[in-house]
């Protein structure tokens, strides 16, 4: 790997890593670099689609296109972390009740793992229905909406009415980011709503989150950490969000 392009990916994990940064920082975090190699740069990433330039810096993918991300891509990041989050969901699942399964990479790979046993299971998501489409014993009903094509999950009106006629045990549900102050998150609007309409009707409310995702923000809000029963992270979360969740009376594992 030449120079140039371990630059480039060290710029990618910079900004994934902070979210969205100013070309002020960039300059600060390679003070080696000229203005214009910088530049080049940020163009060429954001030509690949591994960041978005905007006006004066850069954003993350993630922070951009919240939990739209490309479905494809999400599923290689973070995979031990993913896998010891699954891995602790799988053990909650219990057979004769009713549960949401959100869209995305974490819930894809829960989905593949979940046991053939008697379950209603509703899902926003294209690729949760692909897996669970083999078992038999449960029934998947998958909402109305307007697909989108890099999460490949539904969303919209149809599927907030949907879900506002169901009574969940439990939902596992996916965010973008978590703050302390701004709580849970995602960068599409009408995505929020459908997570806000879920957690509504269910008794159980799961948050599935990986390490990397605490102390950012998206655009728009989801629930207060109190909101939640639960959270299931992975080895690597901090201990201020150890303590947050104490503080709040929330479950985290």
């Amino acid at each position: 790997m030449d120079s140039m392009e371990q630059r480039r990916n060290a710029i990618v994990d910079f900004v994934n890593d902070k979210g969205n940064i100013t070309f002020a920082q960039l300059e600060k975090r390679f003070p080696n670099v000229s203005q214009m190699t910088l530049r080049t740069d940020l163009k060429f990433l954001d030509e690949e689609k591994k960041i978005v330039r905007i006006h004066g810096g850069a954003k993350s993918v993630d922070v951009v296109l919240g939990t739209d991300d490309y479905i494809g891509r999400r599923a290689v990041r973070n995979v031990e972390e993913k896998e010891s989050i699954v891995e602790k969901a799988a053990a909650l699942i219990r057979a004769n009740t009713t549960v949401f399964l959100d869209s995305g990479s974490t819930t894809t790979a829960l989905a593949k793992v979940w046991p053939d046993q008697p379950n209603f299971i509703f899902t926003s998501s294209m690729t949760c229905a692909m897996e669970l489409s083999g078992l038999k014993q449960p029934t998947v009903f998958v909402l109305g909406g307007e697909l989108n094509k890099y999460s490949m999950s539904v969303c919209g009106v149809a599927a907030i009415d949907s879900v506002k006629a169901v009574n969940f045990d439990m939902a596992f549900l996916g965010v973008t980011s978590y703050s302390a102050d701004a709580g849970f998150s995602c960068g599409v609007l009408m995505e929020s709503y459908l997570k806000q309409a879920v957690l509504q009707r269910s008794a159980e409310k799961i948050i599935l989150m990986d390490s990397f995702k605490t102390d950012k923000k998206s655009a728009f809000h989801i629930c207060r950490l109190e909101e939640a029963d639960m959270v299931i992270s992975d080895k690597n979360v901090s201990k201020e969000f150890r303590l947050e969740c104490e503080r709040a009376g929330v479950e985290l594992r």
